[in-house]
């Protein structure tokens, strides 16, 4: 199944299959997601989806949905 995920506030959108890693996603996008242990302890690569779930896109993959939309944050510290 495909999904169209539009990553915020640069409003790039990009399709993706149900199950890929976010990171993935985001990278072939052209999308920075900051990282840091790769395990999700240290939430550097904290984002948001648009429901207000707040997931770690280095152990989150692409849920089965139409449409994802994923707000990015900016810490000034990664």
């Amino acid at each position: 199944m495909i999904v169209r995920v539009r990553f915020l506030p640069d409003d790039v959108t990009v399709d993706a299959e149900v199950g890929e890693p976010l990171l993935d996603v985001a990278d072939r996008a052209g999308v920075f997601i900051p990282t840091g242990c790769l395990m999700g302890s240290c939430h550097a690569c904290t984002v948001e989806l648009e429901d207000g779930e707040i997931v770690r896109a280095c152990i989150s993959a692409v849920p089965p949905r139409e449409e994802l939309t994923i707000n990015l944050f900016s810490d000034p510290t990664w």
